[in-house]
């Protein structure tokens, strides 16, 4: 049972940083895409971020581009997403998910495998 379990969501000031992680654990294969989408309230769920485990190549939204950082821990089996310059607009709850196949895509489609959530909470 593949089973993703998000940390490190909280309360931080516009401008400020946080760096969400994400444990994942229940599978004999390695998932070849990881990443980080977000809900707002009122809002569809977006994808932020993926990686293509096996090249490494890195996918981001417009919106986070240049400020936000998606990398991986092959040893520990862990995801992590390092957010900076945070923004109002950046308040959502985020969740990590996991995907096999050849592309990875920032559609919430694709991705089968959904951890529970983390809050992340930027004011102004």
């Amino acid at each position: 049972q593949v089973q993703l379990v998000e940390s490190g969501g909280g309360s931080v000031q516009a401008g400020g940083s946080l760096r969400l992680s994400c444990a994942a654990s229940g599978y004999t294969y390695r998932p070849d895409c990881l990443g980080w989408f977000r809900q707002a309230p009122g809002k569809e769920r977006e994808g932020v971020a993926t990686i293509h485990t096996p090249s490494n190549t890195t996918y981001y939204s417009d919106s986070v581009e240049g400020r936000f950082t998606i990398s991986r821990d092959n040893a520990k089996n862990t995801l992590s997403l390092e957010m900076n310059s945070l923004k109002p607009d950046d308040t959502a709850m985020y969740y990590c998910v996991a995907h096999w196949g050849p592309y990875c895509p920032l559609r919430r489609d694709i991705y089968a495998y959904w951890g529970q959530g983390t809050q992340v909470t930027v004011s102004s």
